[in-house]
């Protein structure tokens, strides 16, 4: 009789502690998941960084097709010459490259650089001109828009 209470107090905590375990393999395993989510996280953030550094050194070679563009007088080089801008256009866009928007819209600091200001009769801080386009990656300005605004002309000075 003595045996079997021993025996039953013993399985008793026997099972404690098996349950006891299974709640530490619970934890660590879900602290492994959140770490496993992390380091993904975290390799993605690299990855977008290195193609960050990349595209933003390639948009010298794209301005560069938008100036040579215009010069091109030969027909067969010309439409070589866009093909290659097209194709390059498209695998950056793909990277999630895209340019910023800005002629007619409100000067934000955020989005462009201001380089000259123009009086006329728009409405003052309006985006007249893109001297230089500016480009995001994904939802980052890497570069920003080099524009010119507009100052309104005052009526009441006569300017």
């Amino acid at each position: 009789m003595e045996t079997i209470e021993q025996l039953k107090k013993e399985l008793e905590e026997q099972t404690r502690l098996a349950e006891e375990r299974l709640n530490q393999l619970k934890y660590l395993q879900a602290d492994f998941d959140n770490y496993r989510k992390w380091q993904a996280k975290e390799k993605d953030g690299i990855i977008a960084l290195a193609n960050e550094r990349l595209i933003h050194d390639l948009l010298v070679i794209l301005d560069d097709f938008e100036r040579a563009l215009p010069a091109i007088e030969q027909e067969k080089n010309k439409e070589g010459m866009q093909m290659l801008y097209k194709k390059l256009i498209k695998i950056l866009a793909e990277y999630g490259l895209e340019p910023i928007e800005c002629v007619g819209k409100k000067f934000d600091p955020n989005f462009h650089e201001a380089l000259c200001r123009e009086r006329c009769g728009e409405k003052t801080d309006t985006v007249l001109e893109d001297l230089g386009k500016g480009y995001r990656l994904k939802s980052r300005v890497i570069r920003p828009s080099k524009v010119k605004i507009a100052e309104q002309i005052s009526e009441e000075r006569g300017d």
